[in-house]
């Protein structure tokens, strides 16, 4: 582990640093006819007209050294009679956002590209289109969130589309794959040992992946358009919390921050300290949980079995303190609705104390096991600007260099209280995603053992709040996979835009690059080593291509041949 790779943070107050980016905008933007103002929280909004997007982008991206976050768009026209679209970019030195506005006419709704300027724009771009009906020039567009048959012209996320709607399916050409230069490729429907649905395409030479083609959201559950229509301001909270199975209270923290940054609501203190401590306890189960799987994609059973011993401590902990394993419900708007009184710190350190001695244990058999750390080792590289390019997040970024986490960057809650390292290597292999996640553990420990020792008294809630109609605000918290982004506009009892970006979403993009150049037979750690979150199918299957025509197919046991030889 290194420090910071040379990277001080500028440590200003809030509002002094607000007030130093602002400057710093019209400063370097002068000339070009922006308007620049500020939302709540840590937010800045430069709007400007689509015709400078690309210039303001550049500046804000490159001279700033910004990140893509997320970007979305938005049908405006109910209060202004236009469209618009929210580039967010993170400048994580002064832990400010600038937020490009973009208005967009209704009788031309397109704008041009970022994409070549901050590549971690593509995908949102590419949803926004699906989703909002937002065409993009100045670059190749295909469909990244609505299945094929989807009918043409209708986007689910505009207003005047109601939830619900079924559409007639629309039978079209299998969309043709991506092009590829070199020949010899194999080519093929790909299941890398994890129980969810994601579909890669792994082009090889012989055993080695040249090229990957990812396609996913196979189960969109159109949440967005469900808390836009449906919900209240205070059910969103329990369905956020369902966006993921293993970490969906991140989500709804993050739901609940965005509203109350909006709002202007001053969070009791004591519920700062309770979202925090369970947050690091679902860091503890997930890292754990991700560290097991690892070791059953290597063909090391023996510690997925010790790594999921000790967590069921965690899970435990976990319904001792919610009420529940998972999907705890006790995030509401203003606080929570379960404290954590004096009594059940004793257990709660009891278990701390078990799950660091087991992980310690742990740690040191898993590293002195030869074949699992050659297999780690200088597989799956993803190099500094390659993962700065990408905006990727959390332990992929970490790995790779990156001094890249919300909890210093965009301090929130209670960790403005707590000391804790972040880990941080630049190998940009299996193996240093692997130490990242490991180290985590001990410092959410730590994190824990802090926040319960200083644990303030006082109230876990506000009864009484009003929530103002038009504010734009965002809200992030470090997930275990990395950064978790809500963006919110409120409206009349529910939000009137919510968009939700997980930090999967950030990373899948980079797995091309640390596939590319590797043997086939890595592919699965690789894949498994941004802790991927997508959600229930098993299959596989791969063709192998010569001379441009096939020339057989091959099902493959795919945990057969990376952990228990190769067997075809």
């Amino acid at each position: 582990m290194i420090d910071k790779h040379g990277e001080e943070q500028i440590k200003r107050s809030s509002k002094e640093a607000l007030a130093y980016v602002e400057s710093l905008i019209k400063e370097k933007l002068a000339g070009i006819p922006i308007k620049v103002y500020r939302a709540a929280g840590e937010n800045i909004i430069v709007e400007v007209p689509r015709e400078y997007l690309r210039n303001v982008a550049k500046v804000v991206h490159d001279d700033l050294d910004a990140y893509v976050r997320t970007c979305a768009g938005c049908d405006e026209r109910e209060v202004v009679g236009i469209y618009a679209v929210y580039y967010i970019l993170g400048l994580d030195n002064y832990g400010v956002n600038v937020v490009i506005k973009v208005p967009v006419p209704e009788d031309d709704v397109k704008v041009p590209t970022i994409a070549d300027i901050a590549p971690g724009a593509d995908w949102c771009e590419l949803e926004f289109r699906d989703l909002v009906g937002i065409d993009l020039s100045g670059r190749p567009t295909y469909r990244l969130v609505l299945p094929d048959d989807w009918p043409d012209g209708l986007y689910p996320l505009r207003r005047d589309v109601p939830y619900g709607i079924r559409p007639p399916s629309v039978k079209r050409e299998e969309v043709s794959l991506i092009e590829i230069e070199r020949p010899g490729i194999p080519v093929g429907p790909y299941h890398p040992a994890l129980h969810e649905p994601e579909y890669f395409e792994l082009y090889v030479e012989g055993e080695t992946v040249v090229d990957v083609r990812y396609r996913g959201f196979h189960i969109h559950r159109g949440i967005e358009k469900l808390g836009e229509s449906k919900l209240t301001y205070k059910q969103i909270p329990f369905i956020a919390e369902r966006i993921c199975g293993i970490c969906g209270f991140v989500h709804s923290c993050c739901y609940v921050m965005t509203v109350e940054k909006a709002a202007g609501i001053d969070v009791p203190e004591r519920a700062d300290y309770i979202r925090t401590i369970v947050l690091e306890v679902e860091r503890i189960h997930s890292h754990l949980l991700w560290l097991g799987v690892a070791c059953h994609v290597l063909g090391y059973d023996a510690g997925f079995m010790h790594t999921w011993r000790i967590r069921e401590k965690v899970m435990a902990l976990a319904e001792y303190l919610t009420g529940s394993r998972k999907t705890y419900g006790i995030n509401i708007i203003g606080g929570v609705r379960k404290d954590i009184n004096k009594e059940k710190v004793p257990k709660v350190l009891e278990v701390l104390d078990y799950v660091e001695k087991g992980t310690k244990n742990l740690a040191d058999v898993l590293f002195s096991v030869p074949e699992v750390v050659k297999r780690l080792t200088g597989t799956g590289k993803l190099y500094r600007e390659e993962a700065r390019k990408l905006s990727v997040v959390g332990p992929v970024a970490r790995a790779s260099g990156l001094y890249r986490d919300v909890r210093k960057d965009y301090p929130y809650l209670a960790y403005r209280d707590a000391s804790f390292k972040v880990p941080l290597y630049t190998e940009g292999d299996n193996l240093s995603r692997t130490l990242v996640r490991v180290e985590e553990i001990f410092e959410s420990i730590s994190i824990i053992r802090q926040l319960l020792d200083r644990m303030p008294g006082g109230d876990i809630k506000v009864e009484e709040y009003e929530i103002p109609l038009g504010r734009v605000a965002t809200a992030s918290a470090e997930a275990p996979r990395g950064e978790d982004i809500h963006f919110l506009i409120t409206g009349r009892g529910r939000p009137y835009r919510w968009k939700v970006r997980a930090p999967t979403y950030q990373n899948i993009p980079a797995l091309r690059a640390m596939l590319r150049d590797q043997q086939l037979a890595d592919a699965p750690i690789t894949i498994a080593s941004i802790d991927p979150c997508f959600s229930c199918t098993d299959r596989l299957v791969v063709v192998e291509v010569s001379g441009g025509r096939v020339q057989r197919v091959r099902r493959i046991n795919l945990v057969r041949l990376v952990g228990g030889g190769r067997r075809w």
